[in-house]
């Protein structure tokens, strides 16, 4: 069964009576907009976003809501940005400091904002608000004077779940310093009720400082905020959520997926969201090299990968097993595979789980028939870009063995375009070829064996009438048979004259597509 399929019963199952009613199911997510979104947080977009796809598409009434979280405080300095300009917002809420670049209200909405756009480019798209309008609205009021009025409580279930230990004068609020607007330096030391007393002192924090302030204040609309572990269940019921999961991280035991729920119930007197975590998402298990892009970030994601593919990318592996991605090999042109074979299922006629991914990564809008059409294999298409003396549409119509249809040209046009762009900016070197006009120096490593393999080659291929993919594949797995050489030895020597390297496309197909004196001669070592 595919995974959301699952999620989608067990909530069908848990709010029954509800979504009888007629009554929206409530689902959310969130990302706190501090900087670039890494594209880890796509996991999470994909788990929210493809539950409400499905819930939706059994008839049930969803509100899919999307929180850009600007009322953190900035509590490390991206290494993108000027960080002796930026130091001094250490522990501002994000929404108070500055945007980088013209044309955003503040540095949140910056980042915000492209991620926004990459939910809505890849179709996870969702109602959107912001955390500092939840906290300035007076939603959150109720809840934070419960907070104050139950802080006894509120330590005990730490301790009891997590086993922090917070001391007896410890308040679970921050509130934004009048003097200097910062929210992580300032301290609460009592509450009558209605207003609460601070300081803001260095001294509350390590990365924050404090002006020494000390004063009064009310707490509510839009003055405090609460920390992470206190602010995730406060949502839950502000928004009246229904599914929310989060990282693999929150959910260990004692950690901060447990402590929201025990204070939704008992502090707030809530019953907590269903909810499941996702794995993490990996690139290449590591950092990106800069001088070929970023591809760890969503943005760049979703600029080298067209909306299905990577919603294939997203959906196809289970939400609780990990992804791990390196655009430097061959995982996009796998991708590309893994589609076609998806697709060709799918048009068989077959009704399994392959063919339920099939329509769930296709945005809704597109979810009609899906048009049959010739898909050439993304790796071929890559080497046929770079190859200049070949026309990509003569080759693809001899692949296809028939005139292609204007669907057959969109898709080409579309695998041509994120081709180049997958050799322009993170192909590894392997992949990059270039049809060699005089004979490579790499040849002179070929042994007596190989050249006699080649010669031998070159005379079969001089006394063909033609020169079809096919039968050169049969004329060089004949000659490579009597050679005694081993494959990779044999297929080596071909590419190393024609491309100067070891490897390179399937060998029948390549040659059929070059000229037939240049062939024979180049064998020829000429």
């Amino acid at each position: 069964m595919f995974w959301a399929h699952k999620i989608a019963d067990e909530v069908e199952r848990r709010y029954a009576d509800k979504i009888k009613s007629g009554e929206p199911i409530v689902v959310r997510d969130e990302k706190t907009a501090s900087g670039k979104v890494h594209v880890g947080s796509l996991r999470s977009a994909s788990l929210h976003a493809i539950t409400a796809d499905v819930l939706r598409s059994r008839g049930v009434n969803v509100n899919f809501w999307f929180e850009i979280n600007d009322f953190d405080p900035m509590d490390g300095i991206p290494s993108y940005l000027d960080e002796a300009e930026y130091k001094k917002y250490m522990g501002v809420p994000l929404c108070n400091i500055p945007s980088p670049e013209a044309g955003f209200d503040n540095l949140a909405e910056l980042y915000g904002q492209e991620y926004v756009k990459v939910l809505e480019q890849v179709g996870f798209g969702a109602s959107v608000y912001r955390a500092s309008e939840l906290y300035r609205s007076g939603v959150m009021n109720d809840l934070i004077k419960q907070a104050l009025e139950k802080r006894d409580l509120i330590r005990e279930i730490y301790y009891r779940i997590s086993k922090s230990e917070k001391p007896a004068d410890w308040y679970p609020i921050n509130v934004i310093c009048e003097k200097c607007g910062n929210l992580s330096a300032t301290k609460v030391t009592g509450f009558d009720g209605e207003n609460v007393t601070y300081e803001c002192s260095s001294d509350t924090i390590d990365w924050a400082e404090g002006c020494g302030h000390s004063g009064e204040m009310s707490p509510f609309d839009g003055n405090a905020k609460f920390p992470w572990k206190l602010d995730w269940p406060a949502k839950f019921v502000a928004k009246g959520i229904d599914f929310e999961g989060g990282g693999k991280d929150h959910y260990t035991k004692g950690g901060s997926r447990q402590v929201a729920e025990a204070i939704c119930r008992e502090v707030f007197e809530h019953e907590p969201p269903y909810g499941v975590f996702n794995e993490f998402f990996l690139v290449g298990g590591k950092k990106m090299s800069s001088s070929k892009g970023n591809a760890a970030t969503a943005k760049e994601m979703a600029h080298i990968l067209p909306p299905h593919i990577l919603r294939l990318l997203l959906l196809k592996t289970p939400i609780n097993r990990q992804i791990s991605f390196d655009p430097e090999g061959d995982a996009i042109p796998i991708l590309f595979d893994d589609y076609d074979r998806l697709a060709e299922k799918y048009w068989s006629g077959v009704e399994d789980d392959d063919t339920q991914l099939f329509k769930f990564i296709h945005l809704p809008d597109e979810r009609g028939e899906f048009p049959q059409r010739f898909l050439p294999r993304f790796s071929q298409v890559a080497f046929l870009v770079q190859m200049p003396h070949m026309d990509i549409y003569e080759e693809v119509a001899k692949m296809k063995e028939g005139e292609l249809t204007d669907l057959d040209i969109a898709e080409l046009d579309m695998r041509a375009k994120y081709a180049k762009q997958w050799l322009r900016e993170y192909a590894d070197g392997k992949f990059i070829f270039e049809l060699q006009d005089s004979l490579p120096e790499i040849a002179g490593t070929l042994t007596e064996e190989q050249k006699v393999s080649v010669s031998k080659l070159a005379d079969k291929i001089s006394e063909t009438d033609t020169l079809d993919g096919q039968q050169l594949h049969e004329l060089i797995h004949e000659v490579k048979d009597e050679s005694g050489l081993s494959p990779k030895e044999f297929f080596s020597t071909i590419y190393k004259l024609f491309l100067g390297k070891e490897s390179g496309p399937k060998v029948g197909w390549f040659l059929s597509t070059l000229d037939r004196d240049f062939i024979v001669n180049r064998l020829r070592l000429k």
